[in-house]
């Protein structure tokens, strides 16, 4: 029998127990900040959708931190200007941080809940831009399928040269290219549009390929409901202007100049000059004035329907 070896007790013994210390990681800053923006942006639960819709390549906190950072360099830059208008003026410092405090955040909350109105305003757009181009689109799409193309090659005809409903056929385009089944490609990319129009004329074209009926017949329908649709907002448009152009010559036209003409007739009957009318007087009625055009000019442009028949 061969001996064991006589195993040494030093080398048996455990290692006693250091501790290390603490050392701060310098990430935790940062993740403290992309917790609490996250926290702000659980807050706006339709946030992740609309900027997916909107198609703005960035994350719901990274959105809020780059609104919250811009509205405090707005608010900062108008508070500067606020200050510099008290201390011309020689209010009392007590005053002067009290306004500060309560303008500063009315201001930055204003800034900041108008910034996160960017994606709906990019929505809009993107819609308004869609329905500009949907029927001839459309048209093209059914002219296509009419003369015997495929629904995938119409599809590929029309994903370039209209513009933003282009682009909504190449995703579906490039959905289908990847395995995707055209109805759930259709689907999918419908649900994310921010046109109506589109939305529908893709789920008459989805349900008419489920059901096995003719896709031309469905999609002819869908594009005269559109058209007569659109007829009609452009006839709602034409009965808005009305009432519109009235108050715009009544609050733009009339009551500025006659207001101006007025006062320079009630001054000089009284013996008084310009001095007595004052710069500032003057230039608060250019203000108006310009305030008053720029108002109606984009209430005008803004109600207009952007599409054309």
């Amino acid at each position: 029998m061969c001996a064991k070896p006589i195993q040494n007790k030093k080398d048996s013994a455990p290692a006693p127990f250091v501790s290390t210390p603490y050392r701060a990681n310098k990430n935790e800053p940062k993740m403290e900040l992309q917790n609490f923006f996250s926290s702000i942006a659980k807050r706006f639960p339709a946030l992740g959708k609309e900027l997916e819709i909107a198609e703005m390549s960035i994350t719901p906190a990274k959105f809020v931190a780059n609104n919250i950072t811009s509205s405090l360099l707005v608010t900062i830059l108008l508070e500067i200007v606020i200050v510099w208008a008290m201390l011309s003026q020689q209010v009392g410092v007590l005053s002067i941080v009290a306004i500060s405090l309560v303008s500063f955040l009315l201001l930055f909350m204003i800034s900041f809940n108008t910034a996160m109105y960017a994606p709906k305003v990019r929505i809009q757009r993107r819609g308004r831009e869609i329905d500009q181009e949907i029927v001839f689109c459309g048209r093209h799409l059914l002219i296509e399928l009419s003369s015997g193309v495929t629904l995938f090659d119409a599809m590929l005809g029309v994903s370039k040269e209209y513009g933003e409903v282009s682009k909504e056929f190449n995703k579906i385009v490039e959905k289908i290219t990847l395995g995707v089944p055209a109805t759930v490609a259709m689907h999918e990319v419908a649900s994310n549009s921010p046109s109506s129009y589109f939305r529908r004329m893709m789920l008459q074209i989805a349900n008419s390929l489920t059901s096995g009926s003719d896709v031309a017949t469905s999609l002819e329908t869908a594009l005269d409901q559109i058209s007569k649709e659109q007829v009609i907002k452009l006839k709602e448009y034409g009965q808005k202007l009305n009432p519109l152009v009235m108050f715009y010559m009544l609050f733009g036209v009339i009551i500025p100049s006659l207001g101006v003409a007025f006062m320079i007739i009630v001054f000089s009957v009284l013996g008084a000059g310009f001095e007595s009318i004052g710069l500032s007087l003057m230039l608060a009625t250019l203000g108006f004035v310009i305030i008053m055009q720029v108002f109606f000019l984009s209430v005008a442009e803004n109600s207009r329907p952007n599409f054309d028949l």
